[in-house]
Parts: C-alpha cells; sequence; structure tokens
C-alpha cells in the first residue's frame, strides 16, 4: 500500500470512529508500529489528526467532555420497565466473585439494585453506579479516574481509558445509542467511545444492554461489531429488518 493512500485510510478512521489506536491501525493496515507512528507524526504536524498517547483522535473534537444532550437523570427516568427488566437479566449473568466492568450508560446503572447483595468487584466511571453501590456491604469497588462529564454523572477521557487498559475482568456490560441492521454498535459522544472500546478489550466477555427503541436508534461513531459481544440483552426480539439475523451474536430477551 502506498504511504498516501495508506495514511488517508488512517485519517478517514479517525474520523470515523472518534479516535484510533496503533495496535488498531497496525491490524487495520497490516503494518508495523514504527511505520504507523511515523504516520500519524506526519499526519499531526498536517493538522489532519490530533496526535494522543498510544495512537491519534479526530481534531475536531473538543478534548473536554462534551455535555450529553439529555442529562443522565432525565433519560434514565424514560422507558424504566423496560431497562429494569433487560438489567435484572443482565445481572441474572453474574455470579458471586466475577469482576465486572459497569459502562456509564443508563440500562447498566438499572443494574445496580440486583448486585447490591452480591459477593462482586465493579470497575466503573459511572458516578451514578459508585452512589448506587458505595454501601453494598459486599461490593469492591475500583472508581476510574477521568474528566468528569457532570451532566451525565461520569468520568471520560484518555485518563479513563488508560486506567482501565491496567485492569482485567471477566465480564463488561455496555449500553449504545444505537445499533444498526448490520451489527455496526453505535454512539454519540466522542469522549466515551475510546472507554467502551477498551472495556471490550479488557473483558473475557462482554454483554450490550439496548431496549427496543436502540434499534436502529441513534449514533454516528461506531464502537464496535455486535459480534464483539457475547450478548445482546433488550426487551423484545429484533425483526428480522431491525436487525440481521445472521449476524454470530446471541439475542437475551429479558
Amino acid at each position: 500500500m502506498l504511504t498516501d493512500e495508506r495514511r488517508r485510510r488512517i485519517v478517514v478512521g479517525v474520523r470515523r470512529h472518534g479516535s484510533c489506536s496503533i495496535a488498531d491501525l497496525c491490524r487495520e493496515l497490516g503494518v508495523s508500529e514504527a511505520t504507523v507512528r511515523r504516520d500519524l507524526d506526519q499526519l499531526a504536524a498536517d493538522g489532519a489528526i490530533r496526535r494522543v498517547r498510544g495512537g491519534a483522535s479526530d481534531p475536531r473534537v473538543s478534548i473536554r467532555p462534551e455535555a450529553d444532550s439529555q442529562p443522565f437523570a432525565e433519560v434514565a427516568a424514560r422507558g424504566e420497565p423496560a431497562r429494569r427488566a433487560i438489567a435484572e437479566r443482565a445481572a441474572g449473568l453474574v455470579d458471586d466473585g466475577d469482576v465486572l466492568i459497569m459502562d456509564i450508560g443508563t440500562s447498566v446503572a438499572a443494574m445496580c439494585p440486583f448486585l447490591r447483595d452480591r459477593d462482586v468487584t465493579v470497575i466503573t466511571s459511572s458516578l451514578a453506579v459508585v452512589n448506587a453501590l458505595a454501601d453494598a456491604p459486599a461490593v469492591d469497588l475500583l472508581v476510574l479516574g477521568g474528566m468528569l462529564r457532570p451532566n451525565y454523572a461520569s468520568l471520560v477521557g484518555a485518563m479513563t481509558e488508560a486506567n482501565l487498559r491496567q485492569v482485567r475482568a471477566g465480564l463488561a456490560f455496555l449500553g449504545a445509542s444505537g445499533i444498526r441492521p448490520d451489527g455496526a454498535v453505535l454512539d454519540t459522544t466522542p469522549s466515551e467511545v475510546p472507554v467502551k472500546r477498551a472495556a471490550l478489550e479488557v473483558a473475557a466477555q462482554a454483554y450490550l444492554l439496548a431496549d427496543a427503541e436502540k434499534l436502529p436508534g441513534s449514533g454516528f461513531l461506531e464502537v464496535a461489531r455486535l459480534d464483539a459481544f457475547a450478548g445482546l440483552i433488550t426487551d423484545a426480539k429484533p425483526a428480522r429488518t431491525v436487525l440481521d439475523p445472521e449476524l454470530d451474536v446471541e439475542v437475551i430477551v429479558a
């Protein structure tokens, strides 16, 4: 592959995903870390990307955590019965002694009432999860650092991602803004996406929690493919037109 074409693909990937790690770029392009680093350095000098530790981000995206269009409490108040059913089904996959990563979404936070009496270790950057489990007698909490995103009660950014890559977990539970019929799992918040990807990398198994409204939902940043998850936990069986039945993922209906 010619250098110009390789660098063009890097820029396209960074702008599509919001950020890319060196490891991901090496796998995608089939080149060495040294080559990718040289490309990133040059693209950063040209202003096409922003060079960050371990990879690159889209310079059009502010490094400050963006406010969500709707506050966490407002989102959590909607669709409560479906969210609760999904959360209870997800919590049923957890065994005593498990180490689990809990994402910052409202469906994941809804798992907390079903985990309060469990002997588990929870890794999270969700302040809603921290508040719900802080006094749970047998729950050990590992709170990831990062930049505060006040209206969504969470910590995000490069520090959160770096902290997460230092741990290993048996399970991860993630939310999303949308799931396309072809299996692309989407989000709308650039500062969240690298954290979600890191959770997928450091957990032995990951489950996606999404109610029927999230199929297709919304989002313009691809977090991962649906087959990166062990299962999709939702409140209704997706129709063939909503989700390709040929996708290699278990659909668990709460």
